[in-house]
């Protein structure tokens, strides 16, 4: 399993030729390349050409510090059809770059609207119709999150749709800060997918259904909001000795393709200090629940 950091926190601060650098100083090995406005932004085509591809690709040789995963986000289910021909064609570019960088995971979401979710689910199948092959061809894996706000938001659910695409190339990212979203408990989900968890990203966030839905009040009520948050472990509701547990019997730590990504982004002003703690909280947790897991054997 790799330990990657998730640079979105630095965005602002530094360059993506920097990320590398910063992942190593910060003790990481791993980074997790994120929607970037010079490499691949939300929603449109990559912006990185190969010359920026190529420069990525030295700091990283030379900070020692690879990237274990790849995450586009892109409307390649939207049910508006020129934006998801739109979307796979800046798949295509981004696949590309992957392949270039020498990393063979990418993770994603669902995209696609709640509201139309038939419609969204269609285009998705079409999407994969013209992806999966290359894909394939690649030998990239592409690990996908039902994401609050997707199409498909609930964990059993979304793998079922994943598992349609009859590709052994795509697989489940699991994200702890939408446990409270996915509706299944996150051993069930963890159990169900199996060896297909290829991700996971790790950030505490509070119950929203807590306090008979009231815990977070919007105005007027009945407002279609996915509330969120990604915090540090322990600032929120995640059931962590769970969660950690979950994924040693599932046996995701012992998995040399697996990533475990921070994903902390309410504490930018204090960013380097939260990516340190996440790091060994992670280590320190997996070293308990592996330990744990050993003796109730």
């Amino acid at each position: 399993m790799k330990y990657a950091l998730d640079p979105t926190p630095f965005h602002s601060t530094h360059s993506v030729l920097e990320f590398p650098r910063l992942a190593a100083e910060l003790g990481f090995e791993y980074l997790q390349l994120t929607p970037h406005p010079d490499v691949i932004p939300f929603f449109t085509h990559p912006k990185a050409d190969d010359e920026l591809v190529a420069k990525l690709k030295a700091e990283c040789a030379a900070t020692g510090v690879q990237i274990a995963s790849i995450l586009p986000v892109l409307r390649w289910s939207s049910p508006d059809e020129n934006l998801r021909e739109a979307a796979v064609r800046y798949w295509k570019r981004a696949i590309q770059i992957a392949v270039d960088l020498g990393v063979n995971q990418m993770n994603t979401e669902f995209s696609g609207r709640p509201e139309q979710p038939e419609e969204s689910e269609a285009a998705f199948y079409r999407s994969m119709e013209e992806l999966v092959p290359l894909i394939e061809r690649e030998g990239i894996n592409v690990a996908i999150d039902p994401h609050p706000d997707d199409f498909v938001e609930e964990g059993l659910a979304a793998w079922r749709v994943i598992r349609g695409v009859n590709s052994p190339n795509l697989s489940f990212v699991y994200v702890a800060a939408h446990t409270f979203h996915m509706k299944d408990e996150p051993l069930a989900i963890m159990d169900t997918v199996g060896d297909r968890l290829r991700v996971v990203h790790v950030a505490d966030t509070m119950n929203h259904h807590a306090s008979h839905g009231l815990r977070y009040i919007t105005n007027p009520p009945g407002n279609p909001v996915r509330v969120h948050q990604h915090l540090k472990i322990g600032d929120g509701d995640v059931n962590w000795d769970e969660f950690f547990g979950g994924l040693v019997s599932n046996g995701f730590t012992e998995r040399e393709e697996t990533v475990m990504v921070t994903s902390v982004f309410a504490e930018n002003e204090r960013a380097h200090e939260v990516s340190r703690y996440q790091l060994e909280a992670m280590r320190s947790r997996v070293a308990a629940a592996q330990d744990a897991h050993s003796v109730a054997r």
